[in-house]
C-alpha cells in the first residue's frame, strides 16, 4: 500500500499587537515620577484629564505634603475630585486636614460628600463644628456623610452632638446618627472606655429609637455584660 506523507502544519502568524493607547491616555513616566514633576502634571493646564488622575494617585503613594496645593484645587472638579481626595488622604501633615476641612464650605453635591468621607477617614476632630451644623441641613444625603464621619471620628464632642441630633432629627438621618452613635460606642470599647460606652449603648437601646439601633445597641450591652462575668 502506498505510504501517506505527513501533512504539513500550517504557518502560523504572530498575533497582531494591540495598538497602542492615544497619547493622552498614556501613563509615561508618571509611576515612577517625583513629586515635582508629578505637581507640574496638575497644574499645568494642558495636561491631559487621565494623567492628572494618573499623578494625583502616585501623589497618594508618595504622601507629599508639598502636593496638598495642588490637590486641594482639584477638589471642585466633577471628574478629578475623587483622585485629589486619594492623593490627598494618606498625606500625614495636616495641611492636608486643612485643606479638606476648608473645601467643605465651598463645595456642594457629591464633591461635598466626598470631601465628607475623606475627613471622617483622617478622623479629623478639628472638622467636628462644621459636620454637626449639616446634619441639620435640608440635602439628607450629606446630613447622613457628616454624621457617618462624626462615627468614625469618635470621642466626646463627636458624641455630644450625635446624642443631641437623635432628639433632633427623623427619617433617613436620625437613622444615620444613630448607626454613626453605634460606631462611637465601639470604638469606646476598643480605647477600653467600657463605662462610657455602656452608657451610650443604654441611651441607644430606648423605645424611641430606631429598631436596628436599639436591637444592635441591646446586643452590645449583652455582650459586654456576659464577657464580663466570664473574665
Amino acid at each position: 500500500m502506498p505510504q501517506t506523507r505527513p501533512t504539513a502544519p500550517a504557518p502560523t502568524t504572530a498575533a497582531p499587537k494591540p495598538p497602542a493607547p492615544p497619547t493622552e491616555f498614556q501613563e509615561g513616566a508618571i509611576s515612577t515620577m517625583d513629586a515635582p514633576g508629578l505637581i507640574h502634571i496638575l497644574t499645568d493646564a494642558g495636561a491631559p484629564e487621565f494623567q492628572k488622575a494618573k499623578a494625583c494617585q502616585r501623589l497618594g503613594e508618595l504622601g507629599a505634603k508639598e502636593a496638598v496645593p495642588a490637590l486641594s484645587a482639584l477638589l471642585a472638579d466633577e471628574h478629578l475630585s475623587v483622585y485629589a481626595r486619594y492623593g490627598l488622604e494618606p498625606i500625614a501633615d495636616p495641611s492636608a486636614d486643612d485643606a479638606l476641612r476648608a473645601a467643605l464650605s465651598k463645595l456642594k453635591g457629591k464633591q461635598l460628600i466626598g470631601v465628607i468621607n475623606s475627613i471622617g477617614k483622617r478622623r479629623d476632630a478639628k472638622a467636628s463644628p462644621a459636620l454637626a451644623s449639616m446634619i441639620y441641613g435640608s440635602d439628607v444625603e450629606v446630613a447622613r456623610a457628616a454624621t457617618s464621619a462624626l462615627g468614625s471620628i469618635g470621642g466626646p464632642s463627636p458624641v455630644k452632638v450625635l446624642q443631641a441630633a437623635l432628639a433632633k432629627t427623623n427619617g433617613m438621618t436620625r437613622m444615620a446618627v444613630a448607626d454613626a452613635s453605634l460606631v462611637c460606642a465601639e470604638r469606646l470599647l476598643a480605647e477600653g472606655k467600657r463605662d462610657e460606652a455602656l452608657a451610650l449603648y443604654t441611651s441607644l437601646s430606648g423605645a424611641d429609637m430606631p429598631k436596628a439601633a436599639r436591637l444592635a445597641a441591646m446586643q452590645g450591652i449583652i455582650r459586654e455584660e456576659t464577657s464580663i462575668h466570664r473574665r
